[in-house]
């Protein structure tokens, strides 16, 4: 393989699809998150090595192994985003995302190339990894618990998938959003309990997806959400882990973390951060 180092920093016109606008016309955290990929996309397409060329012609598939991203303001359906990935080196990417002259979004994405079969030269843009298999090594050490973990089972659906075969990091996106409806649901507050009594709406202001090893289509993924912390009456952290069974042993595949909150959304009050009630802290961390 030889390298290419060309300009450092792609900017894109994009806009978020409308099938995050859940709530009134604004945009769920994890549009965000694809739009940070979509990013990180065009960076290698500008460079003539597109998902489709590296895997057709070069046996290597463009995937991303990790991204945290803080989303400092709200993102409507109908916004244009102007996105910037700049390439750091080694597969590392700062985003930012802005709209209506104000950033949305600031993370990094990490991306790699993975040998899908017979690997062919090319010429890999600065210098991304070219890996046989996406491995981030350890998950990070658990977090100290404040609440009760919930436990979730599902199986790998195709369509969480990437070149036939492994859960795709944007599965796991897709995953945490579930799972966190799934809790607030379990626990008796449910997005849409707190929308109809309360006029709460979710709010994320940080989120964290990193793949540890691949996970196969149709698996059994075990997954453990675990609230770790609630901050300033306003706010709750929790940690996400995926793993699957594999000869009797317990294989992590993938680690989350995610900033959870709720938004005022109507009334005078409309668009401060709602504060929690004895009520809402102990369904969060499972005492009530």
């Amino acid at each position: 393989m030889t390298a290419v180092l060309p300009d450092e920093t792609t900017t894109v016109a994009l806009r978020p699809r409308f099938e995050g606008a859940n709530i009134r016309t604004w945009v769920g955290f994890k549009h965000f998150m694809y739009l940070a990929e979509e990013a990180v996309l065009a960076w290698f397409r500008e460079r003539g090595a597109g998902p489709s060329r590296l895997y057709h012609e070069h046996g290597l598939g463009l995937v991303i192994a990790d991204a945290s991203v803080q989303l400092p303001a709200v993102l409507d359906v109908d916004d244009e985003v102007t996105a910037e990935a700049r390439h750091r080196g080694g597969g590392e990417f700062a985003v930012r995302l802005t709209a209506r002259g104000v950033p949305v979004l600031r993370g990094r994405v990490r991306a790699a190339l993975v040998r899908t079969g017979p690997a062919f030269d090319v010429a890999v843009p600065g210098d991304v990894p070219v890996v046989t298999e996406v491995r981030a090594g350890d998950p990070a050490p658990a977090a100290d618990a404040a609440g009760t973990p919930f436990e979730w089972r599902w199986r790998a659906p195709y369509f969480y998938c990437q070149y036939s075969q492994p859960v795709q990091h944007s599965g796991y996106v897709r995953a945490v959003e579930e799972v966190v409806d799934r809790f607030l649901a379990a626990r008796g507050i449910s997005v849409g309990r707190m929308l109809d009594v309360r006029g709460w709406i979710p709010v994320v202001s940080r989120a964290s997806v990193r793949v540890l090893a691949a996970a196969r289509m149709e698996e059994e993924i075990e997954t453990t959400f675990t609230v770790t912390d609630v901050l300033r009456g306003t706010m709750f952290d929790a940690d996400v882990r995926f793993a699957v069974r594999r000869d009797g042993e317990r294989v992590p595949v993938a680690h989350a973390r995610i900033l959870h909150g709720y938004a005022i959304s109507r009334g005078p009050d409309a668009g401060r951060l709602a504060e929690f009630d004895d009520e809402v802290v102990a369904a969060l961390l499972g005492t009530a």
